[in-house]
């Protein structure tokens, strides 16, 4: 009774694990997405900004404390300014223009057989001994 429960357990498992086919993506869920990576990558670049605000916040607070104790503090090392990612915007050609296939940007091999190897050089196993 154990080893037939065993066996059919271990029979689902591997039933569960099976490889199921690539989802196919219709070009609208394939824009659907490609808006989503923006929208997420521009969510980072706020949260960032953000960061920084509060940490200029932070640290403008500590040297006027420290300032006002009467505490000696060393001026604070040159960082760059606070970049406001502004408000979220996506064009969607730029990103389709961005993922054409190589065939379909014009980069095609060209026609002529080549000659010669591309460095200019024969190798010497090309090369005929002298006689």
């Amino acid at each position: 009774m154990k080893r037939s429960l065993l066996c059919l357990s271990m029979l689902l498992a591997t039933s569960v694990f099976a490889k199921l086919p690539a989802p196919v993506l219709t070009e609208e869920a394939k824009a659907k997405a490609e808006e989503a990576k923006a929208k997420t990558a521009w969510a980072a670049k706020v949260d960032s900004y953000k960061l920084c605000l509060s940490m200029d916040r932070a640290a403008s607070n500590y040297f006027k404390t420290a300032a006002a104790s009467g505490k000696s503090v060393k001026p604070a090392a040159a960082v760059p300014a606070c970049a406001d990612p502004g408000p979220f915007t996506y064009v969607a050609a730029a990103a389709a223009a961005v993922a054409k296939p190589a065939e379909a940007a014009g980069a095609h091999s060209p026609t002529a057989t080549a000659s010669s190897p591309p460095s200019g050089k024969v190798p010497a196993a090309v090369t005929t001994p002298a006689k």
